[in-house]
């Protein structure tokens, strides 16, 4: 069973087209993860999803049921936030509870399911506290909860991890994808963020100034990118971009060997995707370039090297 589906969604503000014709189909239980840069339409298509945008054009079904003309209560949804948005007054308990009492949930089945949701996150022993006592993770967490405690059909979540510290946002993207996992329900993750597509997603969805530019496994998305866009944006560093014509099975002007027979033995205008990594610095090299800069990672170093009048990293 399907997930999540678009078909063809498009919206526009003031005549400008931010989604343009968008199309997408997820599976039940996939951790997909909307990558792009600001800008390129990424809130807007979860907003869409969540009904708190209406689409121009398109649309969009969640478990089969097309739900673009359902009120955003009535889609089983949860969206969450990059702050958050807890009541400050309230405690962890009160924050997760909050939903059901809205839905009139009967008290002991509440208070049955904050201790179920309160254990999955870990904070069984911060319900008493409030969120000004907590962690930026642990405010995460609790919105987490809140959404996890409704026990929707979908979850959206923009750019979740963005306001916490760097250590804090790679543990939180290993308890992202391991609660995701127990729970089986379909999770749209947004993020400008490529180390965290890769790290977490069953499948990254590539959006660049309103289109799906490429969908495919971390691994597809990185070793065989479709599109000029998603090779140069991908990877860190990024893809070096060779410009160049083909003749006689050579990439000029650099005297590249290309052994992809399926090429043309001539060719004008060419653009060779070559990844740092694939780049071997040797005494015995075919090729000879200048040491432009070095920058020093600590677990390696990145050395930029001046080839042929262009740059190579």
């Amino acid at each position: 069973m399907a997930g999540l589906v678009l078909r063809e969604v498009s919206k526009s503000f003031d005549g400008t087209p931010v989604l343009r014709e968008v199309s997408l189909e997820l599976a039940d239980g996939e951790l997909a993860v909307v990558l792009g840069p600001s800008g390129c339409g990424k809130t807007t298509l979860l907003r869409i999803i969540a009904g708190l945008e209406t689409p121009d054009a398109g649309e969009v079904y969640i478990g089969n049921r097309r739900v673009d003309l359902l009120r955003p209560r009535e889609r089983n949804v949860a969206l969450v936030f990059q702050n958050y948005s807890l009541y400050p007054h309230m405690t962890v308990e009160q924050n997760l509870a909050f939903p059901l009492r809205a839905a009139r949930v009967p008290r002991r089945e509440i208070r049955q399911r904050v201790a179920r949701v309160a254990e999955l996150i870990g904070l069984s022993e911060r319900l008493k506290s409030r969120p000004g006592e907590l962690s930026g993770g642990q405010r995460q967490r609790v919105a987490l909860g809140r959404a996890i405690i409704r026990e929707p059909a979908l979850f959206l979540l923009d750019e979740p991890l963005s306001n916490l510290d760097a250590d804090l946002r790679v543990r939180m993207r290993g308890e992202l994808v391991a609660l995701q996992r127990k729970l089986g329900t379909t999770l749209v993750h947004v993020t400008h963020d490529q180390s965290e597509a890769l790290s977490m997603a069953d499948r990254i969805v590539v959006l660049h100034q309103g289109r799906i530019e490429q969908v495919g496994t971390p691994q597809e998305i990185y070793r065989h990118p479709a599109t000029l866009f998603v090779a140069g944006f991908i990877g860190q560093p990024r893809m070096n971009l060779l410009h160049g014509s083909i003749e006689r099975n050579l990439l000029v002007p650099f005297g590249i060997p290309l052994l992809n027979r399926e090429l043309p033995r001539h060719l004008d205008r060419v653009v060779l995707g070559l990844r740092p990594e694939a780049i071997e610095i040797r005494p015995d090299g075919e090729y000879v370039a200048q040491v432009a800069g070095v920058e020093y990672r600590g677990d390696s170093h990145t050395v930029v090297l001046r080839f042929k009048d262009q740059s190579l990293v």
